[in-house]
């Protein structure tokens, strides 16, 4: 068998430095293919494959051993070389798949989708600028176009279809386990439905979502304009279409998503159509432009992955970008959650990822997306939406709800996907061969084994301290970096960082290897040490995959590539290179068996780095980015600044006004804070750090969302009193005694179309019950309650009551409340002081600036 004859082989080259008379006796060919081997067989072996590459068969002593030694380098650092420019190609070969956005041009045919028609779409949606919830760009002009472009679908519609058309402004609330947990109210803030169904009417539909509105100071083209534009011609498309639907499609414009998706929870609770909705898309961003990525499917219900990869034109999907978004790293959330939790309903959610540096910025503009992309996301929506509105399985759906999907692109070719309980058996006979494999040596008679039983565990033991000191390493560094002020330093050019901290990480495992070589593996040669850490290598993603098999993680699948396929490589060409040693043929055969496992690795840490180092640029002050960067390099070896003018006001509990103060409240969402733009606005310095007011919620400050405990650094520039000309008015309407021994209060409350919330019980009372979300409190980080609030264009005033339970009552009463607004728009939203601050920034900066006030009471 082959298991037995390569025992034997390893034991021969255990013990072939004992054997040979000197290097004289070993032809040159031999020993080139032994120091080939070593390479090639390490490097097949995954995360430890590097560190044997390391390991080099010592010459002997004399001449001919020198003589040896320099034509062995110079084999290994041609071999090197080669797979350098191995891992070069592979590298083209997927940004070449990343750029080829559409595998053709933009069609005329009036049935396909036209990019040239949605771009139309979005230039005039993001003509109108900032659509803040609330203000007259969001809830008139953009609403006035989308029923004017609606209309016109409408009358060049197919007698075949029905178009109906409701614009809906829901009021409620609900409570959300996002940033720590806060609870939100909305009030009459708008949704534009759109229902395109047979003549004869529906009783089931598919559900596409966008949102029309953006963050406050960006037009938002990418997030979410460009959505909304494709879903315009989305619709124009399948209304004119002479093929009859066998279900409804409802198009949702939701007007409210930037407030912590509220427009899609009253959308999804609330209105007559949403009961017929058995699955849904949602068209998303986190970047702006390149590809749309299916980062969330289900839950469950693997029939609609399936539909999307049998469908999709330009497939670009991936489940570990699934497990990843929802286990809580990235601090993000879309409307997906509100129709899975609050509705129940199955679905597909695409974003773009690419170039998130200008996501939510003054940058985010139309001219900044590629047609190809409108085109690409277009043809894809287009023809899954086609498929769920006339496919069998959306009636019975609930058959086909149970178990998830294992799924995954191949450059944006086509989609491989299969139900995980077989990813299960295909992982658990990966695991079963591999554990023959390695059992097979491990159990030959003990004098054959002995060596390379030490060998193997010492071998084991030096990776893993290889790994770990070059982690503490970058680590080091890193934190170094961050001392000195340089963090962020790489953020404009990505491949510095990459070359500081991968440089770094690959130096300290080089080292330890070294060292292993020199003064362990003395007289090991150096095909033996391939075969021992390719081992090592084998072991090592074998327990990782066994660790993720026992978790349940569909992500398994990527452990038993490096498994399976350094495995199935090394039986094919192990006979070859026993009787040809290292030629072209061994060389090239080997390289295209690990072709898969390099390919699809350099395309997840592409993915990887494209999401994740734009979000490090303004994951606020907490969080070391150069920290999360060296860790994640290890692993794979703009200033964004926010600032409010406010005014705050604190009554005691007589209602009397005990402090008054104004100023430039400066939040960095930038780990380095305000040290960069100091030389540009030297008032900006450590002496205006902002003092938490310890017995005010969140610190005294109006944070507009619950995101205190990620950003700890800031600063209040003293400035002149704003007085907005819409000010807000709060008041306690009535105050009773329940039976319960419990005080109700009951509030009113009126101001601009953003407001917060926050409610402190004091000591030896607690907050049991209120009229928001579902009647139960829920808190933020640290401890205080924090209610977001947004209403339309018109709104009557706010009430609601919450109730305490007194256990004991304090001098001091026994609750405090605070509200901030916030002016997003108009007049309101501006001041000379903060028009005059925002002008001192440098233009590489992107300030996002407003009004607020705070009002702090007692009761």
């Amino acid at each position: 068998m082959e298991w037995v004859s390569e025992s034997a082989a390893v034991r021969r080259h255990r013990v072939g430095g004992e054997r040979r008379d000197g290097p004289a006796a070993a032809p040159q060919p031999e020993r080139e293919a032994r120091a080939l081997e070593t390479l090639v067989d390490a490097r097949g072996g995954g995360g430890s494959g590097s560190s044997s590459a390391r390991t080099r068969k010592r010459s002997g002593a004399g001449s001919g051993g020198a003589s040896g030694a320099a034509r062995t380098g110079l084999s290994e650092a041609r071999a090197a070389l080669g797979l350098a420019l191995y891992l070069l190609a592979l590298r083209t070969l997927v940004q070449l798949s990343l750029q080829q956005l559409v595998l053709y041009g933009a069609p005329d045919h009036p049935r396909e989708f036209n990019a040239r028609q949605a771009r139309d779409h979005l230039e005039h949606i993001t003509s109108i600028g900032p659509r803040t919830t609330g203000s007259p760009e969001n809830e008139i002009l953009t609403v006035h176009y989308l029923l004017e472009q609606i209309k016109l679908i409408e009358v060049q519609s197919n007698s075949l279809h029905k178009i109906s058309v409701d614009v809906q402004r829901p009021t409620g609330s609900f409570s959300i386990d996002f940033l720590g947990g806060f609870t939100s109210y909305y009030d009459n803030i708008t949704n534009v439905v759109v229902k395109l169904e047979p003549r004869d009417g529906a009783q089931h539909a598919v559900l596409a979502n966008c949102h029309f509105d953006s963050v406050a100071n960006s037009p938002g083209a990418s997030d979410d304009a460009v959505s909304c534009s494709v879903m315009l011609e989305v619709l124009h498309v399948l209304s004119t279409s002479s093929e009859a639907l066998h279900h409804a499609v409802i198009f949702l414009f939701n007007g409210a998503e930037e407030n912590v998706l509220q427009a899609s929870h009253g959308f999804i609770t609330q209105h007559s159509w949403a009961n017929s909705i058995r699955a849904f898309i949602n068209l998303e961003a986190a970047g702006v432009g390149g590809k749309e990525l299916v980062f969330q499917t289900g839950p469950e219900n693997p029939w609609l992955v399936q539909a999307y990869a049998s469908t999709a034109k330009h497939p670009f999907a991936s489940v570990v970008a699934q497990e990843v978004f929802q286990s809580g790293i990235i601090p993000s959330d879309t409307d997906f959650r509100i129709y899975r939790d609050f509705g129940n309903i199955p679905g597909i959610d695409l974003a773009f990822i690419e170039n998130g540096y200008i996501y939510h910025t003054k940058y985010d503009t139309a001219d900044r997306i590629l047609t190809d992309s409108i085109q690409r996301a277009g043809d894809n929506i287009l023809a899954v939406l086609k498929y769920l509105a006339t496919s069998d399985v959306l009636v019975s759906s609930s058959k086909y709800r149970h178990g998830n999907m294992v799924f995954f692109d191949v450059l944006g070719l086509f989609v491989i996907a299969y139900p995980s309980r077989v990813g299960s058996i295909i992982n658990c006979m990966v695991v079963m061969a591999a554990v023959l494999y390695l059992g097979k040596k491990w159990l030959q008679p003990k004098h054959n084994t002995a060596n390379y039983t030490k060998d193997f565990f010492c071998g084991l033991g030096i990776t893993v301290i290889g790994w770990f000191t070059s982690l503490v390493t970058v680590l080091i560094i890193a934190v170094f970096i961050s001392l000195i002020g340089q963090s962020l330093s790489w953020y404009n050019h990505f491949y510095v960082s990459v070359c500081l901290y991968g440089t770094a990480a690959a130096a300290k495992i080089i080292f330890i290897h070294t060292l292993a070589k020199r003064f362990y593996y003395v007289n090991a040669s150096d095909q033996y040490l391939g075969e021992v850490f390719f081992d090592i290598a084998l072991f090592v993603n074998c327990g990782s995959l066994i660790a993720l098999i026992y978790g349940g993680f569909c992500s398994a699948f990527i452990s038993a590539v490096w498994v399976a396929f350094p495995l199935l490589t090394k039986f094919c060409v192990h006979k070859d290179f026993k009787q040809h040693g290292a030629r072209g043929k061994f060389i090239a055969f080997y390289l295209l068996g690990m072709f898969i496992p390099y390919l699809y690795a350099l395309y997840l840490i592409w993915a990887v780095f494209e999401m994740f180092t734009p979000i490090l640029g303004r994951s606020g002050s907490e969080i070391p980015p150069d920290v999360v960067l060296a860790s994640i390099l290890a692993g794979c070896t703009m200033i964004l600044s926010s600032y409010f003018h406010m005014t705050r006001t604190f009554h005691d509990l007589d209602g009397k006004v005990v402090k008054r103060d104004s100023g430039i409240w400066i939040n960095g969402f930038d780990y380095t804070g305000m040290s960069h733009i100091t030389p540009y606005v030297p008032e900006i310095n450590d002496t205006i750090r902002a003092r938490c007011e310890e017995k005010a919620p969140l610190c005294g400050f109006p944070w507009y969302l619950p995101v205190h405990f990620l950003i700890r650094k800031n600063w209040y520039l003293p400035a002149s009193e704003v007085s907005p000309g819409e000010p807000v008015h709060f008041r306690l309407i009535s105050k009773e005694q329940t039976p319960w021994d419990s005080v109700k209060l009951t509030f009113e409350a009126s101001g601009p179309s953003h407001m917060s919330l926050y409610v402190r019980p004091h000591k030896g009372s607690t907050l049991s019950q209120w009229s928001l979300g579902n009647g139960t409190p829920v808190t933020s980080k640290g401890g205080d309650y924090f209610v977001f609030y947004s209403h339309g264009l018109q709104a009557s005033a706010w009430q609601f009551w919450i109730e305490v339970q007194v256990l004991e009552e304090q001098p001091e009463g026994v609750v405090t409340v605070a509200i901030a607004a916030h002016y997003f728009s108009g007049e309101d939203k501006r001041s000379s002081q903060l028009d005059a601050l925002k002008e001192k920034f440098p233009d590489w900066t992107f300030p996002s600036a407003w009004v607020c006030t705070y009002d702090l009471y007692a009761f």
